[in-house]
Formats: C-alpha cells, structure tokens, sequence
C-alpha cells in the first residue's frame, strides 16, 4: 500500500483562490501552499494581496480584480493563469454579505451579492474548466454557508446566493466529474473574518453561536485547512457534487 499522506501532497498543482486578501480565502492560500501548491492570489485589495504572497514566498502571486465584473473575465484569466499555468484547483473564497432586512433589500444589494456569491463562481469555473479538461483533473471548491440551509436575519440576498451555491456545486459535479473535476463546497460556520466581524463585535451573539455547535466553540482559521487540503487533493477523488459543513456541528443541533 502507497503511504497514504501522498493522497494530500499537492506539489506540482496550480490553485486560484479568489477572496484571497482576507479570512477564510486568506487561509485557504496559505495552506495549499504549503501542502506545494503554487498559489494566485484573487482579490481587489493589492496591498493585502501583496502581503500574502510576501508571507508565502517562491511559488506564489496574485492578480488584483474584481471577480464579479464578467466583462473582464478572459483578462482575469489570463492574467491568472500567466504566472504557473493554468489552475488545477480553483477555491472560490470571494463574498459579500450586505445584511439587509428583507423590507430594505435594494437591488443594487440583491444584484451585487448574486453577482459576486454566485455568478462569478460559475462563469469563473466555466472559463477554466476546459484546461483542466484537457489535464483529465480539477479541482473546484465553493463556499457555501449555514444560510445554504438555514434562513438568518438580514440575510434574504446572501441566503439566496449560498442556497443557489449549493445546487450550483451540484450542478458542476453532474457537468464536469466525467472529465476528471470533483466539485465540491465547504459550508462554514462562525470563523473570525471581516465578513463576519459584525457578529463577532457583539460578544453576546458570539457566545450564543458558539453555544450553539455540538463541540462549544466558535471556529478558529486552521480548522479550515483539513477540510480544505481534502477536497483539494487526491484524497477526495470519489468525492464530488457534496457541500461538507464545517460549522462545529451547528447544523447539526
């Protein structure tokens, strides 16, 4: 039997992880890093994206866009696939979520969170997908959420997007795996990021949510780096179309 820790070895793969200048996209490059693989980094902000691959060192690089504008995507992907090649794996972090009260939704909200929590992970996978075609393996993961599931307060846009995001990633599965590409989501639950940085200043709410998983805590960033380097990986090659909560076992309450 080959040593089973190769399953995770990610050394000669190419990852593209949007949302990579804050929280969980943050986390995810630097983890796949240093599982091997060489990293582009996706976000709007160019001074934290050239703080992370500072950080990282050799083998990683970034592109500043906004991943929600589809009007530039064959420069996107280009400019991402410039550095290494194109991308093997591909994590779509990127995310907005502009809490509001469904009386109050506008449509520029409705329309901005569709655009980047859901458009973009599609028509982004859509323009890759055929390198990775070629290469017979892919790697794609989307970010799902407990609102895939669960309606929360002010969350009618974002809850619809992570909804849709849900039969997305089982839509990719039924398109793509026959060619190589798994599809899968992580669906988190309560991490500190500045997407959630609303929820984590009100000390009250933290303390509910936490009391609300299964093991009596909020997440923490590196409980997010397992999940993802199997889903990323050859570990999880017969694994495809499924959304794997990582929420503490919220949703399990």
């Amino acid at each position: 039997m080959a040593d089973p820790r190769s399953l995770f070895d990610l050394t000669g793969k190419v990852a593209c992880i949007t949302g990579a200048s804050s929280g969980l996209g943050r986390r995810a490059a630097m983890a796949l890093s240093a599982a091997g693989a060489r990293v582009v980094a996706v976000a709007r902000r160019k001074d934290a994206l050239q703080s992370l691959t500072s950080e990282i060192g050799e083998g990683a690089a970034y592109v500043v866009a906004d991943v929600a504008d589809r009007d530039n995507h064959d420069t996107l992907c280009a400019a991402i696939s410039a550095p290494f090649g194109s991308p093997d794996i591909l994590i779509h972090a990127a995310g907005v979520n502009t809490r509001q009260p469904a009386d109050e939704v506008t449509p520029e909200g409705w329309d901005q969170t569709l655009a980047l929590n859901l458009s973009a992970p599609f028509f982004l996978s859509q323009a890759l997908v055929p390198a990775m075609k070629r290469k017979g393996w892919g790697r794609i993961v989307n970010f799902a959420s407990l609102q895939t599931t669960r309606a929360f307060p002010g969350g009618i846009a974002y809850g619809s997007s992570k909804a849709g995001v849900g039969q997305l990633t089982r839509a990719m599965a039924e398109a793509w795996s026959p060619y190589g590409i798994t599809a899968n989501a992580i669906g988190p639950g309560f991490f500190p990021t500045e997407l959630t940085q609303a929820v984590f200043d009100d000390e009250d709410r933290a303390n509910r949510n936490a009391a609300q998983t299964c093991v009596g805590r909020n997440g923490r960033l590196e409980d997010i780096d397992g999940p993802l380097l199997f889903l990323c990986s050859d570990a999880s090659s017969y694994v495809t179309g499924q959304i794997l909560m990582v929420d503490g076992g919220f949703t399990a309450k």
